[in-house]
């Protein structure tokens, strides 16, 4: 589970979004500041406000002073940087809100999360030298988290790291990572490791030496365990399997850094796993719940050792089980999961009610802290006591996890008791977010879980008792859209959608212009992917045209802040596509020509960020333009693409396979280029890249294939998953039907006609399945047909009322997203395909209308 989704649902109750950046009046740091002074430039970006003397020129890396601090101290420490900063001339960034530093030090924050509060750029080592004695003098005995990846400096929240000054980018394991120079001119990965390093090629400056002896005499202190994996890394630590170095039986050995990990009610790491210590010893022999086994501290970190129960997360247990997720399902398949299912919520109720007795309320149970062991009979045990509280105390625990956490009117053991009725549902259709976002879906859900599982009289009745909103009544006309009819009119459904995301757009805003998914706050709210270029595009393509305030948006978006990656969905080449097809031909031109650099630089070989995406859409520009240069560029982006293929990497661990990710991008430039050359070499280099996907592929229980994605999962989706590969092969056996990977379509084809997929979007989820079942209508086409119209119908389940339109939650399903990757204009786009045979995505070409009874 990808926590990060959880801190960006702090801001917003519908929208994904930074807390400093969502137009909401926010408590500023400005006022405990010093008054600014004449000679110094600042600089809003994003969440951070920079600093520097009018004509300062910095070297592009350096030494970096981070500065760290809790929110109760934040302003007092930021006022002290902004003195000595300001005093020694140097140059200096800072967080620019409380709230923004709570997001970032927030127990929902990844593992590598920066988490300081300021950043200072000495220009070299006798400023840097200055600036820390100063500050080490200024800040004596004040506090703030760790910083693992940078060198503490003396007993304070000074911690110095090398690094980049400008920004600087390189390829990395397939992501763009910051960079910092070598002595050679080559640009390597700046090193951010859960330990202090520093390049091999730079001196350490004279002041930080005792700092370094400091940190090996640390290291020396004896840690008692011996860590074999680690089990989840978080903002405010980790949890490990580790075997005693005394010997004894393996533990699960749980991290807590001081004043880092805060919860909404602004408490650490360190006391909530204080709080998870005490509550074990109350709870200790109850079957399922682990044993304390000691308490420990070693440099200032605090360590919980408990009892190791194994078992998986009844979350990944569900996706092993489930059995809708499968082509066809019998009704002994119903009904033998329906058995476990129960087993498993009887064995949650019992240790439920054991703590109960006990006067422990555990606050946030949830999916992923039950651990199923389906090697003893599918035995429950809980994990992560770190919420639970005492149901005679006037505690209430923090929101906790969306979907299963308790209104505000519910306390005490009735807050467990919510999360336990959830779970009811949830294991039969596991919607429990959705439901949150339009509680009118509750009844919906219930009775398709009565209807569709041989359950027992009343099961869903009753938890929808527990479930339905106390205070305020959920109003009947909310409960249905244009979707829920037995035959939508999808004219309407298209319409309303389109008016759902004009009515979200936010033209004052400069980082993004419609909400989408999380990533458009790390390759900017721009891109086509999860940002304005791809919803502009959407509405145009769909019929619901054009909006010159909105296209000004993105143009002066651009000329802002110029993107930093290349790629078609998170970069330039796909703004340039969307603004030369909009006829802002110079604007376009520009673009690509600033980011040649970056193209040159650019190793990765996908459609999203690589080169399949670059060359794709150079050949498009050669064909509108009719300029054979753009043609060269495009000849040369699938030269290397093929020079790439002969020693691509093998399959990893995690799944990278389909249209965005993997190889079938490159694919659909091979072809495209055969389709404009005549040359079948091109064909050939795209049966050997769909080869090397397939590759990547497993077969499922049910027949289909789909993406490998770890030891239990399997991803059927177009974005990453065989519904991508599909939709690449599809396009190549039009061409050439022998050709080796065509002999896997029928398999590709089985792992779309899923009953149940999680999400409803066009890249990752449900409608990038009806898509490629759509794309080339043949044998077998009746059961398709059948399958597509299963797909749309299932889209009510997620549809949610916007303003006067139709809106879709995005990935994790916590919020509504309005962008092409997970949201609504994906939905668009793919509607417009089915029904009109327009071009679902750029370069993939017309879908065939797929016959269809019921639309």
């Amino acid at each position: 589970m990808d926590l990060r989704y959880e801190a960006f649902c702090f801001a917003d109750p519908l929208f994904y979004d930074e807390l400093q950046e969502n137009g909401a009046p926010v408590e500023d740091f400005t006022p405990a500041l010093p008054a600014s002074v004449a000679g110094w430039v600042t600089t809003d970006r994003g969440v951070w406000r920079a600093r520097h003397p009018d004509g300062r020129v910095l070297p592009a890396q350096g030494w970096q002073v981070h500065v760290s601090a809790g929110l109760g101290n934040a302003s007092r420490v930021l006022a002290q940087v902004s003195e000595s900063c300001t005093e020694h001339a140097v140059a200096h960034k800072h967080l620019r809100s409380p709230l923004t530093l709570l997001a970032r030090n927030s127990k929902y924050a990844s593992g590598d999360s920066e988490v300081e509060l300021a950043t200072i750029y000495p220009a070299d080592d006798n400023e840097l030298e200055r600036v820390l004695m100063d500050l080490s003098t200024r800040l004596e005995g004040e506090h703030g988290p760790g910083i693992p990846s940078a060198l503490q400096y003396g007993d304070g929240p000074l911690y110095v790291r090398y690094g980049g000054f400008a920004e600087q980018w390189v390829e990395h394991d397939g992501n763009r990572v910051p960079a910092v120079r070598k002595p050679d001119g080559r640009l390597v990965p700046e090193k951010r490791e859960p330990t202090s390093s520093m390049p091999d090629w730079v001196k350490l400056p004279t002041c930080l030496r005792s700092s370094i002896t400091a940190r090996k005499g640390g290291a020396r202190t004896q840690f008692p365990y011996r860590m074999v994996r680690p089990l989840h890394v978080s903002n405010g630590g980790g949890s490990y399997l580790a075997d005693p170095k005394a010997g004894g039986d393996q533990v699960v050995l749980k991290e807590a850094r001081p004043y880092a990990g805060l919860d909404e009610a602004r408490i650490d790491a360190v006391e909530r796993l204080r709080r998870e210590h005490e509550v074990l010893g109350r709870l200790a022999g109850i079957p399922g719940v682990p044993r304390a086994v000691e308490w420990f501290t070693v440099s200032e970190r605090h360590y919980l050792a408990a009892e190791y129960l194994p078992g998986i997360p009844l979350a990944g247990w569900l996706t092993r089980n489930y059995p809708l997720t499968r082509r066809s399902t019998t009704t002994v398949d119903l009904a033998d999961y329906t058995r476990r299912a129960l087993d498993i919520v009887e064995g949650v109720e019992k240790a439920i009610g054991e703590a109960h007795a006990r006067g422990i309320v555990l606050g946030d149970l949830h999916p992923q802290n039950i651990l199923v062991d389906e090697d003893h009979h599918d035995r429950i045990s809980l994990t992560d006591f770190g919420t639970a509280f005492d149901a005679e105390s006037a505690d209430r625990p923090t929101p906790g996890t969306p979907g299963f956490r308790a209104p505000a009117d519910r306390t005490g053991f009735a807050v467990d008791e919510h999360a336990l009725a959830a779970l009811r549902l949830w294991l039969f259709l596991p919607l429990s977010p959705v439901a949150e976002l339009a509680p009118a879906k509750l009844r919906r859900i219930a009775d398709f879980v009565e209807r569709r599982f041989p359950l027992p009289e009343g099961y869903a009745d009753a938890a929808v008792a527990v479930l339905a909103p106390r205070e305020v009544p959920v109003e009947p006309t909310l409960a249905h859209t244009e979707l829920d009819h037995d035959k939508p009119d999808w004219s309407l459904v298209r319409k309303q959608i389109a008016e759902a995301i004009l009515a979200s757009a936010t033209p004052s805003r400069q980082d993004r212009l419609f909400p989408g998914d999380i990533e458009q706050f790390r390759v900017g709210g721009a891109c086509f992917g999860v940002g304005a270029a791809g919803v502009l595009h959407a509405l145009n393509v769909a019929g619901a045209g054009r909006f010159p305030e909105h296209e000004r948006w993105l143009i002066e978006a651009v000329r802002r802040e110029p993107p930093t990656r290349p790629g078609f969905y998170d970069g330039s080449s796909g703004i340039a596509y969307v603004l030369e097809n909009f006829g802002h031909h110079d604007e376009a031109a520009k673009l690509l020509a600033t980011s040649t650099r970056l193209v040159e630089q650019t190793t990765d070989h996908s459609l999203e960020s690589g080169l399949a995406g670059i060359g794709l859409t150079m050949l498009h520009f050669a064909t509108v333009r009719q300029d054979n240069e753009f043609g060269r560029q495009a000849l040369t982006t699938a030269v290397r693409l093929a020079e790439a293929l002969e020693t691509a990497a093998p399959p990893g661990n995690s799944a990278r396979a389909g249209l965005l990710a993997g190889w079938a991008g490159p694919a659909l430039l091979f072809i495209r280029l055969f389709e404009r050359t005549g040359e079948s070499a091109w064909l050939s280099f795209a049966d050997q890249a769909l080869c090397r996907d397939l590759e990547e592929c497993v077969e499922a229980d049910d027949g289909s294939l789909q993406v490998r994605d770890g030891a239990a999962r399997t991803l059927p989706y177009a974005g990453v998953g065989s519904a991508g590969i599909l939709l690449a092969a599809e396009q190549l056996a039009r061409h050439r039907p022998d050709a080796e990977a065509v002999d896997s379509l029928p398999a590709l084809r089985e792992a779309c006609l899923g009953e149940f997929v999680a999400q409803p979007g066009l890249l990752n989820g449900r409608c990038g399945l009806a898509v490629a079942l759509a794309a080339n209508p043949g044998p077998g086409q009746p059961s398709r047909a059948a399958a597509i119209d299963r797909h749309l119908a299932w889209l009510a389940w997620y549809a949610v009322p916007y303003k006067n339109g139709l809106a879709f939650p995005g990935n994790r399903l916590l919020r509504l997203s309005m962008d092409v990757k997970t949201g609504g204009a994906g939905i668009l786009l793919s509607l417009a395909s089915l029904f009109d045979g327009n071009e679902v995505l750029p370069f993939l070409g017309g879908t065939p209308i797929a016959p269809a009874t019921g639309r």
